[in-house]
C-alpha cells in the first residue's frame, strides 16, 4: 500500500504545481497560410500572468532586405494576449491591431535608404517568422531566443489561380484567371509612372473571381520600348475582352497614380475602350502624356520641387487648369466611376483634381456616377490592405539617372486603414457593377 499512496501523493503534487507553473507558451496563428488581404487571428496562450511579451515579424524580400514588425503586450489575468483584442503599448504600431505585425513593417536598423516592398514573384509566398519574446524588446532580435515562434504565408495567388503571360504584337502583360468554370468578369489593372509589370494587384483581383491582366506600358529599362499611346491600351483591353475565360460586355479598368491618368483619357474618349465601371486611385484628370515617356518625364522634371532632398511632384500641374481643354473632359464618362484619394498625397494634387472632377461632372450631368473616397492623413501609394506604409522610397524616372528619393506623402495608421477600407470598397464595387449590374451600351 505504500507505494501506492506514494504515487498518490506525487500526482497531487503534479496537479498542484500545473496550477501554478505555466506550460510552455503556445502561440497560436489562423491561417498559416492565406491571402494577403486576409485577417489574421493571433494568440498567445500559456503565459504567465500579467507578463510582459513582445510579438515580433520579420520578413526578408526578394531583394533580400528583412522588414520588421513588433508591439509590446501584457498577458491578461490568465496568460494570454489576444491580438485583435489587446492593445499595444508601444513598438512600430500602438493600440489594438489585429494586423499591426503586417502593416507597420520597416526595414530593420541599418538597411538601404529609401526602400519599397513589393511582391516581384506571385508564384511564391510572402514569408513570415512571428515570435514571442520575454519582455518588452524594441532592438536586436537576432541575437535573441524567442519563447515560440512559427512561420506562416501570405499568398497574393489563391489556389487554383492560373498565371498567363501576354505577348501580342506590342502588347506586354500578364493574365490571371480566377478558379472555375468561367467565364468571368475582367479587369485591364495599369499602375503608376514607375514602369515595368506589376503583378500582385491583379493576381489578388483573380483571387476574388475577376479575370484581371496586369498591363506592362512603361518601361524603366528602355523607355524607347513602349509608347504611351491610345492604341496600346486598347490593344491591350480587346485581348482581355477576346479572351476565351473573359466575360466580354463586363470589363473594368483600374488604375494607380499614372494608372488612373490613362483610366480618365480612355474612358471619356475611346471608342474602342467602353467599361462596364472604372476605379481609379490616386489619379488626376490632368493629362501628362505626352508623344513619349521620355517628353512626359521631361516635363514633369522640369516643375518638380525639392524640400529634406526629397521630389514632390504634387504642384506640377497646380493650380488646376480652369481651360477645359488642358483637362480629361470626364462629363463624358458613362460608367460609374470609384475614385480613390489620399488626403496628404504629396506626388499628385489628387484631392483638387477629385473636386474638379465633381464640379466638371455636375455640370455635365453624369455626377451621379461618381463615387469618391478622401482618405485624411493617407498618402500616394494606396495598395491592397495590410501593405505597409512607404512615406518616401526610391524612385528612378530614366534609365541612366540617378535614383530620386520621391515623397509619396501620408501617416502610417491612417495610411493603413485607408488601405483596409479603400480595398473592401474596391472589391464591392467591381462585384456590384460586374457581377451583378446589366451589361449597358457606352452612350
Amino acid at each position: 500500500s505504500r507505494p501506492w499512496s506514494l504515487l498518490t501523493s506525487r500526482f497531487s503534487l503534479l496537479r498542484l504545481l500545473s496550477n501554478v507553473v505555466p506550460a510552455c507558451p503556445l502561440l497560436s496563428i489562423k491561417p498559416k497560410r492565406g491571402l494577403v488581404d486576409e485577417k489574421l487571428e493571433i494568440v498567445v496562450r500559456y503565459l504567465r500572468p500579467k507578463h510582459d511579451v513582445t510579438l515580433h515579424s520579420v520578413h526578408q524580400s526578394e531583394d533580400k532586405d528583412f522588414w520588421e514588425a513588433f508591439g509590446h503586450y501584457v498577458s491578461d489575468d490568465n496568460g494570454t494576449v489576444t491580438v485583435a483584442k489587446d492593445a499595444s503599448l508601444s513598438g512600430t504600431y500602438v493600440g489594438v491591431e489585429a494586423m499591426g505585425l503586417m502593416w507597420s513593417l520597416r526595414p530593420v536598423p541599418g538597411s538601404r535608404a529609401g526602400l519599397r516592398l513589393r511582391k516581384k514573384d506571385v508564384l511564391l509566398p510572402l514569408v513570415f517568422h512571428i515570435s514571442v519574446h520575454d519582455g518588452h524588446v524594441s532592438q536586436g532580435f537576432t541575437q535573441l531566443t524567442p519563447l515560440v515562434s512559427l512561420v506562416i504565408e501570405r499568398w497574393y495567388m489563391a489556389p487554383g489561380v492560373q498565371r498567363f503571360d501576354i505577348q501580342e504584337g506590342d502588347v506586354r502583360g500578364t493574365l490571371f484567371i480566377p478558379p472555375g468554370p468561367g467565364p468571368f468578369p475582367g479587369v485591364l489593372d495599369m499602375w503608376g509612372g514607375g514602369g515595368g509589370l506589376v503583378e500582385y494587384r491583379a493576381a489578388l483581383l483573380a483571387s476574388h473571381g475577376f479575370a484581371s491582366m496586369a498591363l506592362e506600358y512603361l518601361s524603366p529599362s528602355n523607355l524607347k520600348k513602349v509608347q504611351v499611346n491610345v492604341n496600346y491600351f486598347e490593344t491591350a483591353y480587346q485581348i482581355l475582352q477576346n479572351h476565351a475565360m473573359v466575360q466580354r460586355d463586363r470589363l473594368a479598368l483600374l488604375g494607380l497614380s499614372f494608372g488612373s491618368s490613362v483610366t480618365f483619357f480612355m474612358a471619356a474618349y475611346s471608342k474602342i475602350i467602353q467599361p462596364q465601371c472604372c476605379v481609379c486611385v490616386s489619379g488626376c484628370h490632368i493629362p501628362v502624356i505626352k508623344s513619349s515617356v521620355e517628353e512626359t518625364f521631361d516635363d514633369l522634371n522640369n516643375k518638380i520641387r525639392i524640400e529634406n532632398n526629397q521630389l514632390i511632384w504634387r504642384d506640377v500641374i497646380l493650380p488646376i487648369p480652369t481651360d477645359p481643354t488642358l483637362k480629361v473632359d470626364v462629363g463624358q464618362i458613362t460608367c460609374p466611376v470609384l475614385l480613390v484619394v489620399g488626403g496628404d498625397d504629396q506626388n499628385w494634387p489628387t484631392l483638387e483634381s477629385a473636386e474638379d472632377i465633381q464640379q466638371i461632372m455636375e455640370k455635365a450631368g453624369n455626377r451621379h456616377l461618381l463615387q469618391v473616397l478622401i482618405y485624411p492623413s493617407a498618402g500616394h501609394l494606396i495598395e491592397p490592405p495590410y501593405s505597409p506604409h512607404h512615406r518616401a522610397t526610391n524612385f528612378i524616372v530614366q534609365e541612366g539617372k540617378n535614383k530620386v528619393v520621391l515623397l509619396w506623402g501620408g501617416q502610417a495608421k491612417p495610411h493603413a486603414d485607408a488601405q483596409e477600407d479603400s480595398w473592401e470598397k474596391i472589391l464591392a464595387f467591381l462585384q456590384q457593377h460586374l457581377y451583378h449590374a446589366t451589361p449597358q451600351a457606352k452612350l
